[in-house]
């Protein structure tokens, strides 16, 4: 499969300008985080991306801010901001959305 994983990336090597990125806001045991990632890589189906899942009870201020939406899908837009394109479950259509803006 084309995506990446943190266990599977290499360390401290950014990825390439054009490389979608996404960071999923989860958490340990989380059935709902693991079907998001999985249907975003599907709907992505051969397009690389670098896919980070963060455990937000790891941080406080994560928690504070995510702790009831996880699973929280984050893209980066072509301006490097990140933006939170959907939560619990994939939305096709604003998934869509993001691609075709890039």
């Amino acid at each position: 499969m084309s995506h990446t994983s943190p266990a599977s990336a290499t360390e401290g090597q950014p990825a390439q300008p054009a490389e979608l990125q996404f960071i999923i806001y989860s958490r340990s045991y989380c059935h709902l985080c693991d079907d998001l990632r999985d249907a975003l890589c599907t709907a992505l189906g051969s397009q690389p991306a670098q896919i980070e899942m963060i455990d937000v009870d790891a941080d406080p201020e994560l928690v504070a801010l995510y702790d009831e939406l996880v699973p929280v899908l984050m893209g980066r837009a072509t301006d490097g901001q990140w933006l939170q394109l959907c939560h619990y479950h994939l939305d096709p259509l604003r998934l869509q959305d993001f691609l075709a803006a890039r």
